[in-house]
């Protein structure tokens, strides 16, 4: 294994605060430099981690999304900008992250993730931040990061109502029981139409600030192994109580991909 190189003067000092805290510290700052995560999505939860996870020294950082910027995603999309209306979201998000951490490696996939296109962007990084808007969408990432064993960072938010979680399905836990995949938390996709959209109901800007930034903090903690992380808990944010509770996530026995009869044994 290649021993990898000192952390030079201007990177001890532009990562000074986290180089003193000693549950990350020098070598999990390294981890951080040598770590490659993915975001799915430069919209309200993909913005505040991609600007946080840039901003923490994260090596190489992915994002997918085929939209451009529009006048209504400023509300609360705040890695981009008025100035930028129309842009490909990737680009505006290049361009941002780039003023953030000039040393960033960054990779844009213009694209939609499918199923014809996802195992050969997803495989190639060691950790996935779930920021999307629909359930096929999290269904697809939530499979193919169980195959490819990389472990998936997931958030969403309605309203005023946000969640967190990390999903590890691939692994069991002290007791040798499979981790929960997001099939556990929703074994399938509702009825069209049954839960609105965030265009029908609306959506609290800032509570997407709350719940990407919480993403980019527990992609920081598997990354560098600091605390522990929320593979088999859910936390939920009640933003107009200003509430948050961390319930146990167990895993469902029926479910198709990691349950005890699988019918799932590749990603579609």
């Amino acid at each position: 294994m290649t021993t990898p190189p000192p952390l030079s003067a201007q990177q001890v000092e532009r990562y000074a605060r986290h180089i003193v805290l000693k549950d990350i510290g020098g070598p999990g700052q390294q981890k951080l430099l040598n770590a490659k995560v993915l975001v799915i999505g430069a919209g309200g939860l993909g913005a505040p981690a991609l600007m946080y996870l840039a901003a923490a020294g994260v090596g190489t950082l992915g994002v997918v999304d085929d939209d451009v910027v529009a006048l209504s995603n400023l509300q609360r999309q705040i890695i981009h900008r008025a100035d930028r209306l129309g842009q490909n979201k990737t680009d505006s998000a290049e361009e941002t992250l780039a003023g953030i951490n000039s040393e960033l490696i960054f990779q844009a996939h213009t694209e939609r993730l499918t199923s014809e296109n996802g195992w050969d962007i997803i495989r190639h990084y060691d950790l996935v931040v779930d920021g999307c808007d629909n359930f096929e969408t999290r269904f697809l990432v939530n499979d193919l990061c169980y195959f490819a064993q990389v472990p998936l960072v997931s958030g969403a938010v309605g309203e005023f109502q946000g969640q967190v979680s990390t999903f590890k399905g691939y692994e069991t836990d002290a007791e040798g029981t499979p981790r929960p995949t997001y099939r556990c938390l929703v074994p399938q996709a509702p009825p069209a139409g049954a839960i609105p959209t965030c265009a029908e109901a609306g959506v609290l800007g800032a509570l997407t600030g709350v719940i990407g930034s919480m993403q980019a903090l527990e992609s920081i903690k598997e990354i560098t192994g600091a605390g522990s992380g929320l593979a088999g808990k859910l936390v939920i944010y009640d933003a107009l109580d200003a509430r948050f509770r961390t319930i146990k996530l167990p895993w469902d026995p029926a479910n198709p991909l990691n349950g005890t009869n699988p019918s799932i044994h590749a990603p579609a």
